[in-house]
């Protein structure tokens, strides 16, 4: 019989079931979120503000510098750099890191280009770099000044994450590439997003920092003037709203293109981007576009304004674009403002952007802040300070091993002969010697390792000098780590020498985006972009729009759908609002050039509008501004409402009149300025009328009782001159009127009942028009 194996004993495997732990799983789901949040925070999203690197910049930097590609050797393959940098350091896509690669090589992203790319690496019209494999890079002067003194034990090597490699905690070099180059990052539950700076700026800023720890923000803004991009441009806010952001470390600027015409005569033109062309002709040229903005899709932005009939005054915009951006913009006619074309630019295109700044990063403890200028260059400051102490203990540490040897070399050169003798007599030399000379291990052994040809006269010669230049430089360096005042001094003439090579007076230092607060804006509206035309609006029953164009006559017949007919019928211009009152209180504002062509039967007003499915439109007019309108409810309620507070900016339009029950709009009219009374006549066919002052100026609401019902309620309500009489239409065509003078015995106070109207007053009780 088989044997079989006891499973109490343990002999065979256990359940993996059996490691499943029981709980609660919102705590569960709680502490993997934080562990991914807190990897997302430190290990990808946020820059470091010591080197101012995300970790697969720092790798990509890293495997660089081993591949040996600096400025001074060739390129290589970018697929060789990438498929380095994910097997080693990286283990993530090669997308994501090529990409990475690509933006440090761009010199419209990257302020100060960390890699200098060969072959298709993107350009500014938003167009993709070439694939990895026919592309080539190398390091730049600044991705080599990063990354001075890795070998000098500046930081701090960390294992890979397989455990096979080493990689530099950060970068140590000079150069301030957090502020220099910027930064922007999304993790879980913050962001970043930092600016590019002027190099030279910064520095200025610290070195002030240094000589005078308690600065006030003021002073370092005075010599930090702000965010300075890779493609220029202007910021146009404040100086005060500058320094509000950096002082708090959060804000926004707005960043605008740059108008200018390198070719024009005058140097006003140039400056506003104006070449005149003869006959009085111009045309506007963009130099600079803002940060991030791609230009091809700028440029598609600005025709599609000009198809869209939103820039009339705008007649053709050609990119004539080569290394250097030149969009050049043709105006329709030679007495177009060029401050108005320029604000219209401003407003329907990229061409004024806003630029958030959030600086939010890791600090020396990896521990997520968002700080303001001065606490950010008091950290980095710090943290070059350390750099700089132990960059120093290093070369103590080395000085002293290699004086340990210079010692042992004059030993052995002032008992040569005996040294000599030991050698070629004794069997184990290296115990004589320790024993005879008082040397050391490492001493004996560099000493039996010396080349015969080293025993010249002159090597000993230059052994004592160099112990001598040694114990000097040790001297320095132990004085250097106990002042820190004298390792201030040396960080400043360190930047000193840093900012020679950017400054304003070199092609890579000088300032490219302008600080300048825009002039007061130009009276810009989207109406004086319309052409105006004259044209006849079209309101079906069903809530069928259209406008035909032209003045038409009035009572021309129209076609509609079967079972349709006109409601309301009215003329305008394609500069104007118009007003649309449903039923329920709620107004709407349509823009007349907007409107489709009166070809067909329209369209339905419902698909330009939010109006609810089972409320109708109530009335129809065109807006004037400064007018005012007599608006009232079926319940024979009302106010007097001001035109400019009733139109809409949106779809949703704007509740005016409150209406409780059932209760609709029923009266909206227009008050002529030289109106002094209002009539109003109730379904019981009474008619009331009082002074028009007795009716309040509301913007929203029920308003005051216009006249009382004991039955029904209001019919129409109108306003007049009372000196001139009483006016209403007569006849189903309306074509004649009559006016009554007579209107004392009806003029009573707000709210009464009222009496039966003049004879000859319509049975449908409305005056009409």
């Amino acid at each position: 019989m088989a044997d079989t194996k006891d499973t109490t004993t343990g002999d065979l495997p256990e359940d993996p079931f059996d490691a499943i732990v029981d709980a609660p799983f919102d705590s569960a789901l709680e502490e993997r979120y934080l562990v991914y949040a807190l990897s997302t925070i430190t290990a990808r999203s946020l820059p470091d503000l010591r080197d101012g690197l995300k970790p697969v910049h720092r790798r990509l930097l890293w495997t660089m510098r081993q591949l040996k590609l600096d400025p001074s050797n060739t390129f290589k393959k970018s697929a060789r750099v990438v498929g380095e940098v994910i097997g080693k350091y990286h283990p993530h896509g090669d997308t994501a890191a090529y990409d990475a690669m690509v933006r440090l090589a761009q010199d419209f992203s990257l302020r100060y280009p960390l890699v200098e790319g060969q072959g298709n690496f993107g350009n500014v019209d938003g167009d993709n770099a070439a694939a990895y494999r026919y592309t080539e890079a190398r390091l730049t002067k600044t991705a080599m000044q990063l990354m001075q003194g890795l070998d000098e034990g500046t930081v701090d090597f960390i294992p890979t994450y397989n455990g096979e490699e080493e990689e530099p905690e950060l970068m140590p070099g000079l150069f301030p590439n957090l502020l220099a180059n910027g930064a922007s990052g999304i993790a879980v539950g913050m962001a970043t997003n930092i600016p590019s700076h002027n190099v030279a700026e910064v520095i200025d800023a610290t070195l002030e920092l240094i000589d005078n720890p308690h600065v006030e923000h003021e002073r370092l803004m005075e010599l930090f003037q702000g965010p300075d991009f890779a493609t220029g441009g202007q910021v146009v806010d404040s100086r005060e709203a500058i320094s509000e952001a950096y002082a708090t470390g959060r804000g926004s600027f707005r960043l605008r293109g740059r108008f200018y015409a390198e070719e024009a005569e005058k140097a006003e033109d140039r400056d506003a981007g104006i070449e005149r062309l003869g006959g009085g002709q111009w045309q506007l040229v963009i130099s600079e576009i803002p940060y991030q903005v791609a230009k091809g899709k700028l440029i598609e932005q600005i025709a599609q304004a000009i198809a869209d009939k939103k820039l009339p005054i705008l007649e053709d915009v050609r990119d004539e674009s080569d290394e250097q951006i030149r969009i050049v913009l043709v105006p329709r006619s030679r007495n177009v403002d060029p401050e108005l074309l320029k604000e219209s630019l401003f407003k329907l295109t990229d061409l004024e952007t806003r630029f958030g700044l959030n600086l939010n990063v890791l600090d020396a403890t990896r521990t997520p802040m968002v700080m303001g200028l001065k606490e950010l260059l008091e950290n980095w400051t710090r943290a070059q300070i350390d750099i700089l102490q132990r960059r120093a203990q290093h070369r103590l540490d080395k000085i002293a091993a290699r004086l340990e040897l210079v010692e042992g070399y004059i030993t052995a050169f002032l008992n040569l002969d005996r040294v000599i003798e030991i050698i070629r007599t004794e069997d184990e030399p290296k115990p004589v010697m320790i024993a005879e000379f008082k040397l050391n291990d490492r001493q004996a052994e560099a000493i039996l390792n010396m080349r015969l040809r080293s025993l010249r006269k002159l090597e000993e010669m230059q052994l004592r000098d160099e112990k001598t230049a040694l114990l000097e430089e040790q001297d320095g360096l132990e004085k250097l780590l106990a002042s820190p005042a004298r390792q201030r001094t040396l960080l400043k003439k360190e930047l000193r020498a840093l900012r020679k090579e950017y400054g304003e007076d070199t092609p890579l230092g000088k300032r490219r985006t302008r600080i300048e607060e825009a002039a007061p804006a130009v009276e810009f509206s989207m109406d004086a972009m319309i052409e105006k035309e004259p044209v006849t609006i079209i309101l079906s029953q069903k809530g069928w729009i259209r406008a035909a164009k032209g003045h038409v006559d009035l009572a021309q017949e129209f076609k509609y759908k079967e079972g349709d007919a006109l409601a309301y019928i009215l003329h305008a211009q394609t500069t104007d609002k118009l007003l649309i009152a449903a039923e329920n209180g709620r107004f709407y504002t349509l823009g007349c050039d907007k409107l489709p062509g009166a070809r067909g039967f329209g369209e339905p007003v419902r698909t330009m509008i939010d109006l609810e499915s089972d409320t109708n439109i109530a009335k129809m007019l065109v807006h004037k501004e400064g007018g005012r309108l007599l608006l009232a409810s079926s319940i024979g309620k009302g106010f007097v409402a001001e035109t400019s507070e009733l139109l809409a900016e949106t779809k949703k339009g704007k509740q005016v009149v409150n209406l409780k029950g059932n209760a609709q709009l029923q009266v909206m009219r227009e008050i002529a300025p030289e109106h002094d009374h209002v009539a109003c006549v109730g379904d019981n066919r009474k008619l009331v009328v009082f002074n028009l002052e007795e009716m309040p100026v509301m913007a929203r609401g029920q308003g005051v009782m216009l006249q009382r019902y004991r039955d029904g309620g209001l019919s129409d309500a109108i306003t007049f001159v009372l000196g001139e009489g009483l006016s209403w239409q007569m006849g189903g065509s309306g074509e004649r009127t009559r006016t009554e003078t007579d209107i004392h015995l009806w003029k009573v106070a707000r709210g009464g009942a009222g009496r039966m109207p003049p004879q000859g007053f319509p049975k449908s009780n409305n005056f009409g028009g």
